[in-house]
């Protein structure tokens, strides 16, 4: 398996900063370890219920590098609606 690109990355991980990027190129992973992170950040208990060991290697830093950009995603959250004004 081929080491990422940075076309792999862009088209898995949506709104990744360019750091972000080259943290994930950087571990030297493969698509499959960055599926297979990406599915511990979706859903962990299914993965433990199957008995799978817990994250490690390569797939562990992309689950910490992945779940802190989740992190910046949730502290920016939604706009704030526009205050109304009153009517008259």
């Amino acid at each position: 398996m081929q080491p990422l690109t940075r076309d792999d990355v862009i088209k898995a991980v949506g709104g990744a900063d360019d750091l972000t990027i080259a943290s994930i190129i950087g571990t030297g992973a493969t698509m499959d370890e960055l599926a297979e992170a990406q599915a511990w950040l979706a859903n962990d208990e299914p993965m433990i219920n199957d008995l799978r060991p817990l994250a490690q290697g390569r797939v562990r830093e992309l689950v910490d590098i992945l779940s802190e950009l989740e992190e910046d995603d949730a502290e920016v959250g939604p706009a704030e609606p526009a205050p109304a004004f009153p009517a008259g």
